[in-house]
C-alpha cells in the first residue's frame, strides 16, 4: 500500500502541521504502509532516499502568485500509477489541489484533513481570497474527496456545516511524550504561559485584559506570551499591554526543542484563549509536561474537565480572569496533581502508535473495501 501525504509546507517549525503531518506519515509507515510526504520547498534539503520530497515553487519570484504554490514537478509526480491513495493536508493552495486532480485521473481514493481551515474563525481571514480559490480550484478538489479526516468531533461538525457530506474519520493528532521530562525548577515567580502563533485568531488580547484584571492580587505571578508574530500582531499586543498598564507580562519570540520543553515544565498554568482550533497541539504538549491547562471552547479540549487536569471555559476576558483566579489560588500540590492526571491522559489516548493503527484501518477500508472502521462517521 503506497500513500502520498501532501501539504503546502513543513519548513515553518512553529506551524502545527509541520509536526503533525510529518509525525502522522511516520506513524502509518510504522504500520507497514509505504507512506511518503510531498511538499513545497528546496529539493536540496531532502535526505537522499528519504520519505520526504520537496518540490520547487514555480512562481516564487512573483509575490502575488507565490502563495498559491504552483509546482509542475509536484503535479506530475502525483501521476505515478503505483500510488494507492492520496491524503491532502490543508486547503487553498495548489499542493492541496493537485492530489485531487491526480486521484480523478488515476481513479484512486482521496482523503483530506482540513486542519481547522474550515472553522468559522479561519474562514473569515482573507475571506475574499478564499472565495476566489473556492470557485477556481478548491471547490472542485473537495468534491473529489472520498473521506475526510477530522481531529475531533468539533471539526467533524465544521465539515458538515460547510455542506460536505462525505464520510469523516475522527482521529486525533498525537503527541510524543518526553521520555525523561526535565525536573521542574522553582522560579522567582509562578508563571501563566501561552505558547503558539501570535495571531488574532489566538485572542491573546483577551488574555492580556484578563491578566490586567487580577495582576494586582497576585504579585508573585507573571504572564508570558511566547511565539512567532504574524502580521505584526505581537507589536499590537505590546501596545495594548502598555495602554492597559500590564505588569509582569512579557511577549517574546518562539522557542523550540529543549527550551520549549523546559518552559512548559516550569510553568504553573498554560492558558489558551483561542477563538478556533481543530486540535491545539500546545495543549497536549503542556499536559505531557505535567502542566494544567485553561482552554476556551474554541479548542476541542472538553476532556480537560472530564479528566480533571484543567478548565474548558467560555470566551471572554472576564471568564478567563475568573478561571485564572481559581487556578492561581489552588495549592501548588493540587495543580501538580492535575498536571499528573493530564500527562496520564495524553499518554493513554494520544499515542502515535494507536493513531497510526486507526489511520491504517481507514486506508484499508478506502483502498480495499474492508469493513468501515468505528472511527468513520457517515452521517
Amino acid at each position: 500500500m503506497k500513500v502520498i501525504h501532501c501539504v503546502s509546507s513543513i519548513d515553518n517549525p512553529t506551524a502545527g502541521t509541520t509536526y503533525s503531518v510529518d509525525r502522522l506519515t511516520a506513524a502509518v509507515r510504522d504500520e507497514g504502509i509505504d507512506a511518503r510526504l510531498y511538499t513545497l520547498g528546496d529539493p536540496a534539503r531532502d535526505e537522499p532516499g528519504g520519505f520526504t520530497r520537496r518540490f520547487p515553487n514555480d512562481l516564487v519570484s512573483l509575490p502575488l502568485m507565490r502563495r498559491i504554490g504552483c509546482s509542475r514537478a509536484l503535479r506530475d509526480s502525483l501521476l505515478d500509477p503505483t500510488i494507492d491513495l492520496f491524503h491532502i493536508h490543508g486547503l487553498w493552495m495548489m499542493p492541496n489541489v493537485y492530489p485531487a486532480d491526480a486521484a480523478r485521473q488515476t481513479n484512486r481514493p482521496l482523503m483530506l484533513s482540513p486542519h481547522g481551515m474550515l472553522g468559522p474563525a479561519a474562514l473569515q481571514y482573507s475571506h475574499w481570497k478564499k472565495q476566489i480559490a473556492w470557485f477556481m480550484w478548491q471547490g472542485r478538489a473537495l468534491r473529489e474527496v472520498a473521506c475526510f479526516r477530522a481531529t475531533c468531533t468539533e471539526e467533524w461538525g465544521e465539515i458538515r456545516r460547510f455542506g460536505l457530506r462525505q464520510p469523516v474519520a475522527v482521529i486525533p493528532n498525537g503527541i510524543d511524550l518526553p521520555r525523561t521530562p526535565p525536573e521542574r525548577r522553582t522560579l522567582p515567580r509562578k508563571q501563566v504561559i501561552s505558547i503558539g502563533r501570535i495571531h488574532p485568531k489566538k485572542a491573546l488580547d483577551r488574555l492580556i485584559r484578563a491578566w490586567v484584571m487580577l495582576q494586582g492580587d497576585y504579585p508573585d505571578w507573571e504572564c508570558l506570551l511566547v511565539g512567532p508574530s504574524e502580521g505584526g500582531h505581537a507589536e499590537q499586543l505590546g501596545q495594548l499591554a502598555r495602554e492597559l498598564h500590564a505588569e509582569r507580562l512579557t511577549i517574546s519570540g518562539p522557542v523550540f526543542g529543549d527550551d520549549k520543553l523546559r518552559l512548559l515544565t516550569d510553568a504553573d498554568l498554560f492558558a489558551l484563549p483561542t477563538l478556533n482550533e481543530n486540535f491545539a497541539l500546545t495543549v497536549a504538549e503542556s499536559l505531557a509536561c505535567g502542566t494544567p491547562v485553561i482552554s476556551t471552547k474554541g479548542a476541542p479540549w472538553e476532556g480537560l474537565e472530564t479528566h480533571r487536569c484543567g478548565w474548558w471555559i467560555d470566551h471572554g476576558p472576564e471568564t478567563m480572569a475568573a478561571t485564572l483566579r481559581q487556578a492561581m489560588a489552588l495549592p501548588e500540590a493540587e495543580r501538580r496533581a492535575m498536571g499528573a492526571r493530564g500527562r496520564d491522559w495524553v499518554q493513554r489516548d494520544f499515542c502515535w502508535r494507536m493513531i497510526g493503527q486507526q489511520m491504517h484501518a481507514v486506508y484499508d477500508w478506502m483502498i480495499n473495501g474492508r469493513d468501515r472502521p468505528e472511527c468513520v462517521m457517515a452521517d
